[in-house]
């Protein structure tokens, strides 16, 4: 269960799929026990509640439980009696109706579109569940017991907040008036054992051979964009990309909602801090950044590149700070690059477009594309080279290509394969002493 605040006066929606079966009066007599059960606790514990520790509340609410079933003279059989119990648990210390959701590990992102449509992410592809709170108040509740642990709060003075819980959940709510069809809350699992690169390439993501290339661009320190939609799974890839920076480096991470998970020693992380209930307080990623200049980092990794913060990006890339690593919300290498110019003016200094460009060129060597596939995969689809400047325009090349070969049965079948092309910071794997295999960039 998470640590959060108990609610003493709702009342529970059972998902359908966990609705008591017909030996049970009614629902009613559900709802009945479970308020009993939290006027005995509240009664038992007083405001102190939620300082109870989560073993003796179980405890508590169990007994409480046997109480009621034996009060109201409900006979049922084991199987109902632990289902109704985990039902009632799940509402008092838990996140209600959606709490067997969280706790699938198959689903990876829950989206509830108003209280009687919840959606789920697994496997890539969303499918709509059968779950369903009581009414819009009973969803308004659990989302304030989901934020309020936090800090933060949703109201009408605030109706939209996004948040990261202590288990790395990232949450966003969004309410009336702005969510027109009720309360949406939309979050976003991340596996608690980060992926590897063999995970990857089991996945089909990227091939054994772009992890030699990967591997080597990261201790050559190249300057690289991870770039893709959505759910492309971009943070996934930019997490698996830290496991070959050494050991020895001190790295700097700067991130939205903190989602990395970096295994090397000498890591320092900082994350964005929205304007509290005032307006005021915020510290922005561009200031972020500013300050970790300041910090002596080897390596400076920001989880996403979204305003003004990419002047600085490209500042860093340009004086010393090589291996850096972003990502950028884009749909293909080439919109990166005008995705970074826009993200430059916002900065608010005017700058002729040619000298924007000369700097991105200059800075950035490499851009790596994701997507997600018709059938919910995610697979690397291009690894592109920023060569240069060639008048006004940025010349750029493709390194490694995803070739689909078929669409059948519902999957995407294909490989990703190199264009026969050597990049021209090859140079630096030399330098570097680091020697790959030529058959990597052999055209397949």
């Amino acid at each position: 269960m998470f640590n959060n605040r108990p609610a003493m006066d709702t009342t529970f929606g059972a998902p359908r799929d966990l609705q008591p079966n017909d030996s049970v009066e009614s629902n009613n007599d559900v709802y009945i026990i479970r308020n009993t059960v939290q006027r005995r606790l509240l009664a038992e514990t007083g405001d102190e509640v939620e300082l109870r520790d989560q073993s003796k509340m179980r405890q508590m609410i169990e007994t409480f439980f046997n109480q009621c079933l034996s009060d109201e003279n409900l006979i049922c059989t084991r199987v109902e009696r632990d289902r109704m119990l985990d039902w009632v648990l799940a509402d008092i210390m838990g996140y209600g109706p959606l709490e067997p959701l969280l706790q699938d590990e198959t689903i990876t992102e829950v989206m509830v579109n108003g209280y009687s449509n919840i959606y789920v992410e697994r496997f890539g592809v969303i499918e709509k569940t059968d779950v369903v709170f009581e009414n819009e108040a009973h969803l308004m509740r659990i989302i304030d017991r989901i934020v309020s642990p936090l800090g933060r709060r949703v109201d009408e003075s605030s109706p939209m907040v996004d948040a990261r819980l202590p288990n790395g959940y990232r949450v966003n709510a969004t309410i009336p008036p702005l969510a027109i069809d009720g309360p949406a809350l939309t979050i976003r699992k991340f596996a608690q054992t980060p992926y590897t690169f063999q995970d990857l390439i089991a996945n089909h993501t990227l091939t054994a051979n772009f992890v030699s290339f990967s591997k080597a661009c990261v201790e050559a320190r190249i300057n690289t964009i991870i770039s893709g939609g959505t759910g492309s799974g971009k943070t996934t890839l930019l997490n698996v990309f830290t496991e070959f920076i050494p050991n020895n480096e001190r790295i700097i991470t700067i991130e939205d909602t903190a989602e990395l998970q970096l295994k090397q020693e000498h890591v320092v992380r900082m994350e964005y801090r929205p304007p509290n209930v005032e307006g005021r307080g915020e510290v922005t990623i561009r200031q972020l950044l500013i300050n970790a200049l300041r910090m002596r980092p080897d390596r400076i990794i920001i989880g996403e590149a979204r305003g003004g913060e990419a002047l600085d990006m490209l500042q860093a890339m340009n004086t010393g700070h090589d291996g850096s690593l972003t990502t950028i919300h884009s749909n293909s290498p080439r919109d990166t690059l005008r995705r970074v110019e826009t993200m430059v003016l916002m900065a608010g200094i005017e700058l002729p477009l040619k000298a924007i460009r000369e700097q991105l060129a200059s800075a950035i060597d490499l851009i790596i594309h994701v997507s997600r596939m018709r059938d919910g995969t995610r697979r690397v689809v291009k690894a592109t080279e920023v060569q240069g400047m060639e008048g006004e325009n940025i010349v750029m090349q493709d390194l490694f290509v995803f070739e689909q070969t078929e669409f059948r049965n519902g999957r995407v079948s294909g490989l990703l394969k190199s264009t026969g092309l050597r990049p021209k910071f090859a140079d630096k794997f030399k330098v570097n002493g680091i020697a790959l295999p030529a058959e990597i960039f052999v055209s397949q």
